[in-house]
């Protein structure tokens, strides 16, 4: 019989300090023992956003505490783990050294295995707990950080479709909502401000929607609300603007994912096609119903991690570890935190105004 492997994963690549204590079930997915996640939102809040060396500092302060309480949850004795998987990039240098010096720490006093993991691996990978299912799928990342369609061969396999040039997706709700006077992390009230407001009362722009690919871009929808946002007279129109912007963004991922798709389908043949939709503004409903109502139509299937596991967590890292442990990518207790760490490496990078399609 094999052995079920369980796995201790360690997440502070950003403002989160996490732990969690995952074990393979006979099925092949996860079971979570436990998983713990510590949030800096009240510590950066006066700030409008995460301040590094703040964040570092509470990673520091809290880490032990969290990891302790993880162990303990899980009611898994410390020693028992077949290993340690920590967040090693992408991410801010100062806070991802945190967490992957005290997995170092744990994996070399124990003589466990460490694996060093990308924390969008951890998202690309994270739906796998819960349900199976089989390689390739279509991948589309959207989060704070990061916005990109990916085709996901295998662990640790990777091809990109298309990226955003400019802003993150979670990056542009989040700006959003600071114009809206929405407190910071604002991008999930958008939502909420959407169901009480008319998608149609602004028309916004769609930036290089007519450009074909799957490449994205905000930098350009950012500065129309912040024009926008210099005229509002009232709380309505404030509605107003975040129904118009919840509409413009389902109207640009709809036609950009559509391409990816077709994408996709000219690289890959299987009987059953499966779109994983990730990272944190996965748990946006209503971004998930216009995927879900185009995958209907386009013949995919639809998979979403649940809520709590779409915002970082360290859940998946040890499900992550657990899956690259499994194909022997096993790491170095020397290995380095990378601030930037993309998932396909022979991409090239994309960024900036100018670019060509």
């Amino acid at each position: 019989m094999i052995k079920k492997l369980t796995f201790l994963g360690i997440e502070t690549s950003c403002d989160e300090t996490a732990a969690s204590i995952i074990r393979e079930k006979n099925d092949g997915t996860g079971e979570i023992l436990s998983n713990i996640v510590s949030s800096q939102v009240e510590v950066h809040k006066d700030f409008g956003g995460v301040v590094p060396e703040i964040a570092a500092r509470a990673h520091v302060e809290k880490i032990d505490f969290i990891v302790n309480k993880a162990i303990k949850d899980s009611k898994i004795k410390l020693e028992k783990i077949d290993g340690v998987a920590a967040t090693a990039g992408p991410g801010l240098i100062v806070c991802l050294t945190v967490g992957l010096n005290f997995g170092k720490a744990i994996a070399g006093s124990l003589s466990k295995p460490l694996i060093a993991v990308n924390h969008l691996e951890g998202h690309a990978l994270s739906p796998k707990i819960n349900k199976k299912i089989n390689f390739p799928y279509l991948l589309l990342l959207i989060s704070g950080g990061h916005t990109q369609f990916l085709e996901v061969n295998d662990v640790g396999k990777y091809k990109r479709l298309g990226t955003t040039i400019d802003d993150a997706l979670g990056e542009a709700f989040d700006k959003t909502a600071k114009l809206l006077g929405i407190e910071f992390p604002g991008g999930p009230m958008i939502e909420q401000w959407a169901k009480k407001g008319d998608k149609d009362y602004f028309n916004l722009p769609k930036p290089i929607i007519n450009k074909g690919g799957c490449n994205l871009s905000f930098a350009g929808l950012k500065t129309a609300i912040l024009k926008i946002s210099k005229g509002l007279k009232n709380k309505k129109e404030k509605y107003d603007l975040a129904a118009s912007f919840q509409k413009t963004i389902n109207e640009i991922l709809y036609l950009k994912t559509k391409n990816a798709m077709d994408q996709f389908l000219k690289n890959k043949k299987a009987k059953k096609n499966s779109f994983v939709i990730a990272g944190g503004v996965a748990s946006n409903l209503s971004i998930r119903k216009n995927l879900i109502k185009l995958s209907n139509e386009k013949n995919f299937i639809p998979v979403f991690p649940p809520i709590n596991l779409c915002s970082d967590n360290a859940a998946m890292i040890a499900w992550a570890g657990i899956e690259r442990y499994k194909k022997n990518l096993i790491d170095d207790l020397k290995f380095s935190s990378k601030p930037r760490w993309p998932l396909d490496i022979s991409a090239p990078f994309l960024k900036g105004a100018g670019l060509k399609f």
